[in-house]
């Protein structure tokens, strides 16, 4: 009878540890040979920059010569959400002719949070509640407009 019951508080002890133990996820560029900060600024290119790192995760939106390279890695316990353990964005600027200026790198103390708008638009009309949308229907009339014709009634006029 002992036996059964290490047994079973062992099995349980080893379903468990799933839970506990983190799921990690990597999301956005993953660096292969050369990383981001590798990139050695007056000596390369735009055209070295991606024969090493390839595309970039995404260019700045307010000028062109600005390339971004991010990579997150999450992680998750059980079914909870995930968190952010790392994340790391690598701007690499260049100048006019296309030779690298400078290497900028944040991680996620460097960002900050935004507050969102929250405004909705209002719409015509009123909202109806639960009983209304029920019972909406009951005691309106099944007889057609007065200003329709119907094939009895081509005028559309009440006898």
């Amino acid at each position: 009878m002992a036996h059964r019951t290490i047994l079973a508080s062992l099995a349980l002890a080893c379903l468990t540890a799933g839970c506990i133990s983190p799921m990690q996820e990597y999301h956005g560029y993953a660096p292969d040979e050369v990383a981001p900060n590798q990139i050695t600024p007056g000596i390369d290119t735009r055209s070295s920059v991606l024969a090493q790192l390839g595309s970039p995760s995404t260019r700045s939106i307010f000028d062109d010569n600005t390339w971004m390279y991010i990579t997150t890695i999450q992680e998750r316990f059980a079914f909870y959400r995930p968190d952010i353990s790392t994340r790391t964005v690598t701007a690499i600027r260049f100048s006019d002719e296309d030779v690298v200026e400078e290497v900028l790198e944040y991680d996620q103390n460097d960002g900050r949070v935004l507050n969102y708008a929250s405004r909705e638009t209002p719409t015509r009309g009123r909202e109806l509640g639960l009983w209304e949308q029920i019972f909406g229907n009951v005691g309106r009339s099944v007889l057609p407009p007065t200003n329709e014709a119907t094939p009895g009634n081509p005028t559309g006029r009440r006898n």
